[in-house]
């Protein structure tokens, strides 16, 4: 087996080639055309990354933004040293393609915060998430081969359980692109590397091999992220966004893979009098990239403008996890110029990556820890299949496509409005009984205290009620009292509290709540009860029971 690598750039001097421009071989060609859209990427990126220090009132959002931006310049101007110094452009290249990495985490990150302000409120929104889309091809054609429901290709039950497979999906490509790029480095010092040959001898053909595999998943996790939540983040033309991302990563990594393969492996290309090896492996691939990142750069002053980050801008909003919840959308807030003087706090702010570094740890906590524990987590609930959840948002009582809409149950709707308190609609008759549960009910003395619902209903982390034997905060929450059995309507069903137990995080079981001794509550449930839960739960009377 030949351990030597034959075809090394260093063996291969130019400077000989004919001229193809007036006195210009294509190597001082390639550096002129290079150079000046080198100069133009600057020109367009750093003017818009600037425009967005100096109006930094999100930075939450504005400091990913100014991330991806930078790209363009570092794939620019990594390129045109590639050109310059064809025999050290093996450096070169791995320090863009590890910045490659870092902007995909960073998109990521942007649409994450487009849903919710902080990975704890985004945790919440992907919890009460619904519909949760399929897997886009191919996976959805590998699950229907392999299980379906019950396959490892399955789409997640839990929104929750989605959103952290596309975390690790993304972030674990940093971990693996900076291995990569030290890999690369350290072989090449020691002439194990020889990016000029594909031999399984060598690193080079290793060290791609992974960084494809890599890479095609981290993509394939943004575009599902895209798929699910165009439509909620619509406002913030996420597809232009993808767009201006997927091709900047895909022209930089394909075309140089097909290059490579053309020369070294298939040799479609040939080195001739015009154009050396140095030229056909490195020149034209970077070239292609300088030109492109001109392009890029341009293209971003659409894709990531500033204009919606001015104090004067126009509201947005966060978008509502589950169209049926009749929840108005919250205010995406502008917060006073943070980006200092000419806006560089705002480029320190962007430049600090221990937020990736901390997403990756969270990640792979989930991976080895968390997942174990998945299904203890409320958004493994049942819930119903009857609310119209699609977009752009419609009434509560709309029917869902080929579904029972609520419209069908009167006694239903009827209920949901008197007995929670809601608005009546105009004309509606005022029901005798039970009008206004909610609004008019009195605190139970032995209950702890509820306290107002969040933007996502009652599921966001609560403190412990006020009890002197509990004094710390409790990472659980509750949901109003219930009988999991169903309690409206099961007849005689009754719980007191029982102080020495804490609430359920699974919100709405009867975690602290226990049966009195004495057995169920004695007597018959009114006529209006029984209406109710045989409207809502069905007939659950025994046969030949007394109603």
């Amino acid at each position: 087996m030949n351990l030597t690598c034959n075809s090394t750039l260093e063996d291969m001097r130019i400077g000989s080639e004919e001229k193809i421009a007036g006195s210009l071989t294509f190597h001082q060609l390639a550096l002129i055309i290079s150079g000046a859209s080198t100069i133009v990427a600057y020109i367009a990126s750093f003017y818009l990354m600037w425009r967005h220090a100096i109006n930094y009132t999100k930075p939450q959002e504005q400091r990913h933004i100014i991330r991806i931006l930078f790209m363009v310049p570092v794939y620019a101007t990594s390129a045109f040293l590639c050109i310059w110094y064809y025999w050290h452009a093996v450096y070169f290249q791995v320090i863009s393609d590890c910045y490659e990495a870092f902007a995909i985490a960073s998109f990521f990150a942007l649409l994450c915060h487009y849903v919710a302000p902080d990975l704890h409120e985004q945790k919440e929104f992907f919890r009460h998430m619904r519909p949760i889309k399929e897997w886009v091809w191919p996976i959805n054609w590998f699950a229907k081969c392999c299980g379906g429901d019950r396959g490892p290709w399955r789409t997640p039950k839990s929104g929750l359980t989605w959103f952290n497979i596309i975390w690790i999906g993304i972030y674990h490509y940093c971990f693996i692109r900076v291995a990569m790029t030290i890999t690369a480095v350290v072989t090449q010092y020691f002439e194990r590397y020889c990016e000029s040959s594909n031999s399984p001898v060598f690193a080079h053909i290793w060290v791609i091999a992974i960084e494809c595999i890599a890479v095609t998943i981290a993509m394939y996790c943004v575009i599902q992220f895209y798929v699910q939540l165009r439509e909620p983040l619509a406002e913030h033309k996420p597809f232009l966004k993808v767009l201006a991302i997927k091709l900047v990563i895909f022209l930089s990594f394909w075309q140089t893979i097909a290059i490579s393969l053309g020369t070294s492996t298939l040799h479609i290309v040939n080195p001739n009098a015009v154009l050396a090896y140095p030229d056909l492996k490195v020149g034209i691939p970077s070239l292609m990239l300088c030109v492109e990142m001109a392009l890029f750069g341009i293209l971003h002053l659409w894709a990531f403008p500033y204009a919606p980050y001015k104090e004067n801008a126009k509201t947005s909003f966060y978008p509502v996890p589950d169209p049926s919840m009749e929840i108005p959308p919250r205010e995406n807030e502008h917060h006073p110029k943070m980006g200092g003087f000419m806006g560089l706090k705002a480029f320190g702010d962007a430049l600090n990556l221990w937020d990736v570094i901390k997403a990756f740890g969270r990640g792979m906590r989930w991976l080895f820890v968390g997942v174990k524990r998945r299904h203890q987590d409320p958004s493994y609930q049942a819930k119903p299949e009857d609310i119209d959840t699609s977009y752009p948002m419609k009434p509560y009582t709309a029917a869902h496509a080929g579904g029972k809409g609520a419209d069908g149950l009167p006694i239903a709707n009827e209920f949901r409005r008197s007995a929670f308190g809601l608005p009546h609609n105009p004309g509606d008759p005022v029901p005798e009984e039970s009008a206004g549960l909610i609004v008019n009910a009195q605190p139970n003395p032995g209950s702890p205290p509820r306290r107002q619902p969040g933007p996502y209903l009652d599921s966001r982390p609560t403190q412990l009620y006020d009890d002197p034997n509990h004094i710390h905060e409790s990472p659980v929450s509750y949901a109003p009292y219930d009988d999991a059995r169903g309690d409206l309507g099961a007849p005689g069903a009754r719980y007191e509290y029982d102080p020495r137990e804490m609430y359920s995080s699974q919100g709405g079981s009867t975690a602290g709540w226990s049966e009195p001794q004495g057995g169920p509550r004695a007597g018959q449930r009114s006529s209006t009860q029984v209406r109710v839960g045989n409207a809502l739960w069905g007939d659950r009377t025994p046969q030949g029971g007394a109603r």
